[in-house]
């Protein structure tokens, strides 16, 4: 069964669970008001009566009673009597109330003690009674309860009719309500399939309000960078593709080379030189990709732990140094403040390590003389500035300089930068590339202080 129909099968069952319970209640609540206004009607007759009556006979009670007690109803259905203390109907004390035979003799004989009995002892529902004691006996009001429930029967009536009337509309409004709030959630499970089929620049944002739309909003997102994604992975491979290619196919045509002894002597030498150059090539591209995908998919490779900024800023510089000294390039290492050798951030040493060595290394290839490394820090965030005085970034280049396989000038595999920014990232910082007012390359990296 479709949701729709659901909702609107279950809001109609306690539709009618809630008109039904109200129909009692009101059943019950009219019963109770009107049997309460009866009896305190009859008992303010009884009273008026009881003042009236005199002790001699003849014992009538003119009907300007009715008007002097304060009854709001007619007494037209009240019967009116007087009895000694036996339970005898005295016949001499009429009060000029007593209704036609009819009115009361449907519920049953007034007539005998035994039914009189039953009256005062209010064991007969069929009546409601009022007892005044007189010098005489008793003096007894009785009306029947027919006519207090068809009162109440033709009140109900009206009542149900405007209930009914109200949970139609009620009913008509959910049925319009219903349909305008499923309608997204139907056109959300399409754009949804879209999602599976792998479909994910097709689909379409839904324009929904409250949680259904906060639901569709992430859907387009998500959509949106699956997409992104997907575009990235397969120009990866494309690009991992062409990368691997290089260097097999001079390893391989070297290698045939000297195996059909093209190459010799000399030649043959250089051949497995190239070969072995490729292949460490080769074996580094692939570590590099690993690691890549490593970043991207597992977590457990990432063990983050306080670590201090100086300390792994030290250790770069001494892995550096080599490369640096090979190329006869300064560096200089400048902190803001002194209070800034104790800093601390939380993430993996090695990997954190291994992000600022390829920044550092890929400003060592294109610095001409000098690379300087500043740390600073604002409010709770660590800056590491690393800037050469080289030739600098070209423009076109610096948006897609972190993403995969993409070199400038001099580049190695094209993937070291790619690297650093998915370790900075998964440190919880960012990084950044720019040009400074020098000419030379800036890479500043913004690492999250530890308490």
């Amino acid at each position: 069964m479709r949701l729709i129909h659901q909702i609107n099968l279950a809001f109609g069952a306690l539709l009618v669970i809630v008109l039904s319970l109200t129909g009692v209640i009101i059943h019950y609540v009219l019963m109770d008001h009107f049997v309460g206004k009866q009896k305190d009607d009859m008992q303010a007759l009884g009273v008026a009566i009881q003042n009236t009556i005199s002790a001699d006979p003849p014992y009538t009670l003119s009907s300007s009673v009715a008007i002097a007690s304060g009854v709001a109803l007619p007494v037209s259905g009240v019967e009116a009597f007087i009895s000694d203390a036996e339970g005898n109907v005295l016949p001499g004390y009429g009060t000029g109330y007593a209704t036609t035979s009819s009115a009361l003799t449907e519920a049953g004989s007034m007539t005998s003690a035994t039914s009189l009995q039953e009256i005062w002892n209010e064991s007969d529902g069929r009546f409601l009674v009022d007892i005044q004691p007189l010098p005489q006996g008793k003096l007894t009001l009785i009306t029947p309860m027919s006519q207090i429930k068809e009162i109440e029967r033709a009140l109900l009536e009206r009542f149900l009719l405007v209930l009914c009337a109200a949970g139609i509309l009620v009913y008509a409004a959910s049925l319009f309500i219903t349909k305008k709030l499923i309608e997204p959630l139907m056109k959300l499970k399409g754009e949804l399939k879209k999602v599976k089929s792998r479909q994910f620049s097709d689909v379409k944002r839904i324009k929904a309000g409250g949680e259904i739309g906060a639901v569709a909003e992430t859907v387009h997102d998500l959509a949106v960078e699956l997409d992104r994604y997907n575009r990235v992975q397969k120009q990866f491979i494309q690009n991992a593709s062409h990368e691997l290619k290089t260097p097999l196919m001079s390893i391989a045509g070297y290698a045939e080379g000297i195996k059909d002894g093209v190459f010799e002597g000399e030649g043959a030498r250089k051949g497995l030189e190239v070969i072995m150059s490729e292949s460490g090539r080769l074996s580094k591209i692939v570590t590099e990709m690993t690691l890549l995908a490593k970043l991207d998919s597992e977590e457990d490779i990432f063990k983050a732990e306080p670590v201090t900024v100086q300390e792994i800023v030290t250790e770069t510089v001494e892995r550096i140094n080599p490369l640096l000294l090979a190329r006869d390039i300064k560096l200089k290492v400048d902190y803001a403040e002194d209070k800034m050798t104790g800093l601390r951030t939380v993430a993996d040493k090695d990997k954190l390590l291994q992000a600022l060595l390829n920044v550092v290394s890929n400003a060592a290839r294109h610095a001409r003389t000098t690379i300087s490394i500043k740390v600073t820090a604002v409010e709770e965030r660590i800056s590491i500035r690393i800037e050469d005085d080289g030739s600098g970034i070209a423009e076109s280049l610096i948006p897609q300089l972190f993403h995969r396989f993409v070199r400038g000038k001099d580049g190695d595999t094209g993937l070291g930068l790619a690297i650093s920014r998915a370790i900075v990232e998964r440190c919880g910082g960012s990084i950044a590339a720019g040009n400074a007012q020098t000419g030379g390359a800036v890479i500043s990296i913004q690492l999250p202080s530890a308490a």
